[in-house]
């Protein structure tokens, strides 16, 4: 091996140490209990393993991590799905077909990307107090599926294409419709790619702090994001219960990552090469 590559790999084994260094010590914090991680986790002296801060945050009297899970659940899923249906539509349509201000339209969806959720809440607010929509899963849910659609739209674009148009040209020879060649050939050669894209528009919801927290008022409905900080006192800070919240929240969006591992770097990388 010559020298280049071995400093590459210290490097980079450098980096992944560095980077994961804060991970281990929220785990070591959730598995001890919080008189010994009071003067920090690095303290491993003495090192008591247990896991009563995750029954206790899982099974809290006011705010249980297992009803935040089911909200959480409950948005996600759909957030995911609806904007994926909708958009790979519309991607398709930028991809294959002409019409009127067509590149106006995808450049005008293109810039709404830009948009920080800073910037519209005010009026988003309103827009769901107005439809009825304030303090339901239902209005969260319609929220990230619509800032969802921009770059899903155009991640599927680009996907799109780089598919072989003859497949679905000799489609339509044998008498296939447009939406046949979509559901039948253009989505399952698309798996890698809505693949990726699941699982970054599911990470994206399940991680959302902001939009919950302008819209979602009662405990019983808040997501894991919201009940984490609620583990926090006024003149106390539970860091063992915390650590340990902390942990069942990222443990989701691991396993849809673990899960959808196989077609995420084709997705990603058939997303990206063509525009």
């Amino acid at each position: 091996m010559s020298r280049k590559r071995v400093l590459i790999h210290v490097v980079a084994w450098s980096i992944a140490l560095i980077w994961i260094i804060p991970y281990l010590g929220v785990f070591i914090a959730s598995v001890r209990p919080y008189s010994e991680i009071v003067d920090g986790w690095w303290n491993l002296h003495p090192f008591t393993l247990t896991l009563d801060s995750y029954s206790a945050v899982w099974n809290h009297k006011t705010y249980p991590l297992k009803r935040a899970f089911v909200n959480s659940i409950l948005i996600a899923i759909p957030a995911t799905i609806i904007p994926i249906l909708v958009a790979s539509l519309a991607a398709y349509s930028f991809a294959r077909f002409s019409f009127p201000v067509k590149d106006m339209l995808f450049l005008t969806i293109v810039a709404l990307m830009s948009l920080p959720q800073q910037v519209v809440i005010i009026p988003v607010f309103f827009l769901m107090s107005d439809m009825g929509l304030i303090n339901t899963r239902l209005g969260l849910i319609l929220l990230h599926s619509s800032f969802g659609l921009p770059w899903i739209i155009l991640f599927l674009r680009n996907f799109f294409m780089t598919l072989p148009v003859e497949v679905e040209e000799a489609a339509r020879i044998d008498g296939a419709s447009d939406f046949q060649v979509y559901f039948r050939i253009v989505m399952p050669m698309s798996l890698p790619a809505l693949a990726s894209i699941a699982a970054l528009q599911f990470n994206w919801v399940w991680n959302d702090f902001f939009f919950a927290l302008i819209l979602l008022l009662s405990p019983d409905k808040y997501v894991v994001t919201q009940t984490i900080p609620m583990f926090i006192g006024r003149y106390l800070i539970s860091w063992d219960k915390v650590a340990a919240a902390s942990i069942l929240d990222m443990s989701v969006p691991l396993v849809v990552f673990a899960l959808l591992q196989k077609w995420y770097v084709k997705g990603v990388v058939g997303g990206v090469i063509k525009g």
